[in-house]
């Protein structure tokens, strides 16, 4: 028992250490502060033993090509915060449309700054590598955003080889609505962009609720389905080795590897 004013002296033990809860690996991400669906979205594709840890990234709630540009500025910053003391294989920068807009390169780069011990990546990054695993060319492409996004989209697919047969936007410009639309009104919308003449529908954005209607998507179109966050999800994986197969959002996550990835 315990008397006040006595001096603890604990029995010295030989302690049993592991590689922790997270022995494959650590992905960090970093998101906008706007985004309301890809912590949800990554917690329920990370298979066991594999660790993701999350970042957010001061915005406006308005998106668009100036304020998407910004993000720049904090990335080396808001990186070297990530758990600089376990330091992540991985770390990824995660949304689509700021990817386009600040460049995957520049990203990269001021990813590297704050966090050299870990591989940069961009969540477009990771939608390149899922569009030509599957063979994909001609993509029907659906987003919610604003049209001077949209078109930078379109010509940063086409610099990637892919034929951007059809591309359209919901015209929204708040992140926080982006989180609200419902995933039946996006399941309608795709297949509202898709056409004939498209062998893949790509669900650009990471602060939409995609995840839920890939499956459900293929099944209809009995083409493959891209979203943002399964495809960042997916790539990054991969690249840290892990291959786990993951069933119920959509034929991504059962391709046979290898695969071999470099900067898109």
């Amino acid at each position: 028992m315990f008397i006040s004013g006595s001096q603890i002296i604990s029995t010295p033990r030989v302690v049993e250490f592991d590689n922790g809860r997270h022995p494959r690996g650590r992905i960090g991400f970093i998101l906008m502060s706007t985004d309301m669906a890809m912590e949800a979205d990554l917690f329920r594709l990370v298979p066991p033993g594999v660790g993701i840890h999350f970042n957010r990234l001061k915005t406006d709630d308005h998106t668009d090509s100036a304020t998407l540009a910004r993000h720049v500025d904090n990335m080396a910053a808001t990186a070297a915060i990530l758990q600089p003391e376990a330091r992540p294989e991985i770390i990824c920068y995660g949304c689509t449309s700021g990817s386009i807009v600040c460049g995957e390169d520049a990203v990269m780069a001021e990813i590297s700054k704050g966090a050299p011990w870990a591989q940069p990546m961009t969540l477009v990054t990771g939608v390149v590598d899922a569009l030509r695993a599957l063979g994909s060319k001609n993509l029907a492409v659906c987003t919610p955003y604003l049209d001077d996004i949209n078109t930078l989209e379109a010509e940063f697919l086409l610099t990637k080889g892919f034929n951007v047969v059809d591309i359209q936007g919901l015209r929204i410009a708040g992140g926080i609505d982006m989180g609200r639309i419902t995933p039946d009104y996006l399941r309608d919308f795709a297949l509202s962009v898709d056409c004939p003449e498209a062998d893949t529908i790509f669900i650009s954005c990471s602060g939409i609720r995609s995840l839920d209607i890939i499956e459900e998507l293929e099944q209809i179109t009995g083409k493959p389905v891209i979203a943002s966050n399964q495809a960042m999800m997916w790539s990054c994986l991969r690249r840290l080795g892990v291959g786990d197969k993951i069933k119920g959002f959509g034929r991504l996550f059962n391709l046979e590897g290898p695969f071999e990835f470099g900067r898109s």
